[in-house]
């Protein structure tokens, strides 16, 4: 499905942190990780419009993953709010940027590795959300217990965890999805990687499948 209705975003997890956003034709890839550099995942090749990194870090800001497609109008109001990657004002991780994406009838946005409390000003701009991409791991971000806090908070429609640990796949020392998701009782597990959000979604935790790449 090359074309989406104006109404709804597509969105597609390429695993660990990384998003594909579709709308209108129009596509955003969020957090490419570079090859080899997160345990498990295949190597990562992408087409998209246009690339947004949360920080630095090689498992986010891999944009050399992409290929451009031809420049056409983006549907999307993009809107940047400036966190940090450790809850000690990035002394240890830098700073992190929560992206959100507005196509003027559904929100969605991504957290990044954000490791800390958002102000109350910052949680204000995330409420009303058609949908969260949110780190549930530990370790390098927020952890599962910190994540749901956040999700009662500001309460999202559709809550997609990701950063977090799968069998082989992830850092080893980041925490596995079932911690954030028992403390849920809508969860949705999607046979495949992709769902679209439309104004009609059901409020839900949305748990999707990675798929390795064919190259």
């Amino acid at each position: 499905m090359e074309h989406q209705s104006d109404k709804g975003i597509r969105i597609t997890w390429l695993g660990h942190a990384c998003f594909l956003l579709e709308s209108d034709g129009y596509s955003v890839l969020v957090d490419p990780y570079a090859d080899h550099k997160v345990p498990g995942y295949g190597i990562l090749r992408q087409e998209a419009h246009q690339v947004l990194c949360s920080h630095g870090h090689g498992d986010h800001n891999f944009t050399e993953a992409v290929t451009r497609k031809p420049d056409r109008p983006c549907p999307f109001r993009i809107t940047a709010l400036d966190t940090f990657h450790d809850d000690q004002q990035g002394a240890l991780r830098g700073t992190d940027t929560i992206h959100i994406l507005d196509n003027g009838t559904l929100r969605a946005a991504h957290l990044g590795d954000l490791g800390c409390d958002l102000t109350q000003d910052q949680k204000e701009s995330l409420k009303g959300l058609d949908a969260l991409m949110i780190p549930v791991g530990g370790y390098y971000t927020i952890d599962a217990a910190q994540a749901r806090k956040l999700v009662e908070e500001i309460r999202p429609k559709v809550t997609i965890p990701m950063h977090y640990r799968s069998g082989d796949l992830g850092y080893q020392e980041i925490g596995t999805l079932d911690a954030f998701t028992e403390f849920f009782d809508t969860v949705v597990e999607y046979p495949g990687d992709t769902l679209e959000i439309t104004p009609d979604t059901d409020p839900h935790v949305a748990v999707l499948t990675y798929r390795f790449p064919d190259l």
